[in-house]
C-alpha cells in the first residue's frame, strides 16, 4: 500500500509537471507565431535556440554544473540530440508542405508512441483502462482539429518523422543519465533546435531578416517562457510513469485554445467543446487510475 502511495504521489507531481509545461509552450507557441508573420520559420528556430541555450548554460554555471562531461555523449544523450533535431526540423517543414489539421492531428499521436515505448523499452505495465483513457484524448484531438479527407500523401510522412523525434527525444530524456541536471538537458535541447533551424534555413535559403521590433519582443519573451516549458517538460519524464503523465500533453490544445480566444479572437464551436471535454476526462482518469493497482 505504501509503495502505491508513493507512486501515486509521483504520478501526480509529474502530472502537474506536464501540465505547467504544457501551458508555457501554448504560451510559445503565440509568441512564435506572431513573430513569423515577419521572420522565416528557420531564423526564428536559430535565434530561439540560440537564446535558449544561453539561458540554460548560465543556468547550469550558477549551480555550478560543469557544461559538458562524459555524460553529455552516452547513448540516451546522443539519441535525444538526434531525436530533437530530427523532431524539431520535419515537423517544422511538415507544417511548411501540408495542411495544419493534419501536421497537428499527426503530432497528437505522440503519447501513443511514447506510452508505447515506455512498456516495450522500460518495462512499464500498461493496462487496458490507462490505454482506453489514451484512446479517449486522442479521440477528442480528432474532433478538435477535424482533419480533411484528403488521401494520405507522402508529404504527410514529414509530420510521421517529426512526431517520432519528439517521441524518441521525450523516452531518451527518461533513459538519460540522472547526473545530469535539467538545465544541461535544456542546453543540448536548445542546441539542437539551433541546428534545426541551421538546417532548415539552408534547406529554405531564405535571407536573414533584421527583426523588427515586435518581433524582437516576442522572441525575447518566448525564450524565457520556451525554456521554463522545456524545463517542466523533461522533470515531467523523470518523474513517475511516463505513461501516467505522457497523456496529460493533450492538455497542451486546451491551453491553446484558451490564448487563441484572447489574444486572436477565436471562437469556440462544439467540436471544441466536445473534443476538449473528451481530453479533459482522459487526463483525469489516467490521474485518478495512479491510485489502483493497474500500472
Amino acid at each position: 500500500m505504501t509503495s502505491i502511495s508513493a507512486d501515486h504521489r509521483e504520478n501526480l507531481l509529474g502530472g502537474s509537471f506536464m501540465i505547467g509545461a504544457m501551458a508555457a509552450f501554448a504560451a510559445e507557441d503565440a509568441l512564435i507565431k506572431a513573430a513569423s508573420e515577419t521572420l522565416p520559420a528557420g531564423q526564428i528556430l536559430i535565434l530561439f535556440g540560440l537564446g535558449g541555450a544561453l539561458l540554460f548554460a548560465a543556468l547550469a554555471m550558477i549551480d555550478g554544473k560543469p557544461l559538458f562531461s562524459a555524460a553529455v555523449v552516452s547513448r540516451p544523450m546522443l539519441a535525444r540530440v538526434v531525436f530533437e533535431v530530427v523532431g524539431r526540423l520535419f515537423y517544422v517543414l511538415a507544417l511548411a508542405l501540408i495542411p495544419l489539421s493534419t501536421a497537428t492531428v499527426i503530432l497528437q499521436a505522440t503519447p501513443l508512441v511514447v506510452v508505447i515505448g515506455a512498456a516495450v523499452f522500460f518495462g512499464e505495465s500498461v493496462g487496458w483502462r490507462r490505454w482506453g483513457a489514451v484512446v479517449l484524448g486522442m479521440i477528442g484531438v480528432l474532433v478538435i482539429v477535424k482533419p480533411g479527407t484528403e488521401a494520405f500523401s507522402l508529404l504527410s510522412l514529414l509530420a510521421v518523422i517529426g512526431m517520432i523525434g519528439f517521441a524518441g527525444r521525450d523516452l531518451a530524456s527518461r533513459a538519460a543519465p540522472r547526473s545530469l541536471a535539467t538545465s544541461i538537458l535544456g542546453l543540448y535541447g536548445f542546441l539542437a533546435v539551433l541546428v534545426a533551424g541551421v538546417l532548415f534555413s539552408f534547406w529554405q535559403r531564405a535571407p536573414f531578416v533584421v527583426p523588427d521590433r515586435d518581433a524582437a519582443l516576442y522572441l525575447t519573451v518566448a525564450v524565457p517562457v520556451g525554456v521554463g516549458a522545456y524545463a517542466l517538460l523533461m522533470r515531467a519524464m523523470r518523474t513517475g510513469d511516463v505513461s501516467a503523465v505522457t497523456p496529460l500533453r493533450y492538455t497542451r490544445l486546451l491551453f491553446g485554445i484558451a490564448l487563441g480566444i484572447v489574444l486572436f479572437g477565436e471562437r469556440l464551436n462544439t467540436s471544441i467543446i466536445v473534443g476538449s471535454a473528451f481530453i479533459l476526462l482522459s487526463g483525469l482518469f489516467v490521474i485518478w487510475r495512479g491510485k489502483r493497482a493497474e500500472l
